[in-house]
């Protein structure tokens, strides 16, 4: 594409994320794109921030960014675009900053990824139990023993996604290849592009009534907070598999710990409430249970498209193109 401005551009994020996120060349591509501030803000209060801020058009922002709101707009006349080379914005953006027409993009899409690509396995490894048989075959050597096992495979299981965000849609794609039924809910979803997708909308209460396996993806917010409570827990069918690479707060931890310590549900959580657990939670003990620590998201060599998404979207504001990943003030209160 035709690049028509080189503006002035500033990184704001904690120490290290320039390196971690814009490597391989990234850097350097965004450096012919745009006239590059040298140093990172890491602490948008300091001398040398003011002085760069001052003549910023772009800034584009990571993990650890300062939080950004009525202040910075003082400080940042000339601001016009913030992209951010990360997922949500919410922890750090004030919607100000949106009403006065500054414009926002986010790699969301480019995390999204490897969020669904972990979703996937995880659903395929907890309906093969995989976690269960692997903590029996450690403890006593039996090859296959699927004693008190109450169902095993994928196939021809129903399986309800929560939420139809960046990370549903992706799922739901992935979960073409199973020979499963997907069942959808997202108030905010349009059910003819659901059915479009080979999934059938649905209540919540349809979902977990009639799911093999839940996965969570929806947004925290206080309408979400612990939705998955204690009343629809209980009505998973026996054996269900409860997958959150989501938010912890979606669920009542409590209830789940009592589901899964009966042995009832199983449940694979990336996520957790609070977050991290504290040290010997019964969670950790349990057979049924998988707990990673919050890395279903970006890592390694997948932020390389954290950062080409960035790249990307700064070119298509320097050449006056419509932004692909832009973030609306309307959407703001729904996203994740």
């Amino acid at each position: 594409m035709e690049v028509r401005l080189r503006p002035r551009t500033v990184l704001a994020m904690a120490p290290g994320v320039r390196e971690e996120v814009f490597a391989r060349g990234a850097l350097d591509r965004l450096a012919e794109l745009a006239d590059l501030h040298d140093d990172v803000l890491h602490n948008l209060s300091a001398a040398a921030a003011s002085r760069a801020l001052a003549a910023a058009e772009v800034l584009v922002t990571g993990w650890g960014c300062p939080p950004l709101g009525p202040e910075l707009l003082e400080r940042a006349p000339g601001l016009r675009f913030i992209a951010h080379a990360a997922g949500t914005v919410k922890t750090f953006l004030d919607p100000a900053v949106l009403e006065r027409g500054v414009r926002v993009s986010s790699a969301a899409d480019a995390n999204a990824v490897p969020v669904a690509e972990f979703t996937y396995a995880a659903i395929v490894f907890g309906v093969k139990r995989a976690f269960t048989l692997a903590h029996r075959y450690r403890e006593h050597g039996t090859k296959r023993d699927f004693t008190g096992v109450p169902w095993l495979g994928a196939r021809r299981i129903i399986i309800g996604v929560v939420g139809l965000s960046r990370i549903g849609r992706r799922v739901v794609e992935l979960l073409r290849g199973l020979e499963a039924e997907v069942l959808v809910y997202d108030p905010y979803a349009d059910p003819v592009e659901v059915a479009g997708m080979g999934a059938t909308p649905v209540d919540l209460d349809t979902l977990a009534r009639r799911s093999h396996v839940v996965t969570l993806h929806a947004p925290s917010t206080p309408e979400t907070y612990r939705m998955l409570d204690r009343s629809l827990l209980a009505t998973l069918m026996d054996g269900a598999v409860v997958v959150n690479t989501a938010r912890g707060t979606l669920i009542d931890t409590e209830a789940l710990l009592e589901e899964v310590a009966s042995g009832r549900l199983d449940a694979i959580l990336d996520v957790s409430d609070p977050e991290p657990l504290p040290a010997g939670h019964p969670l950790f003990g349990l057979p049924n249970v998988f707990l990673t620590p919050h890395l279903a998201g970006a890592q390694g060599n997948e932020l390389g498209r954290l950062a080409d998404s960035t790249v990307e979207e700064v070119a298509r504001y320097c050449a006056g193109l419509p932004l692909l990943h832009e973030i609306r003030l309307d959407a703001l209160d729904r996203m994740a």
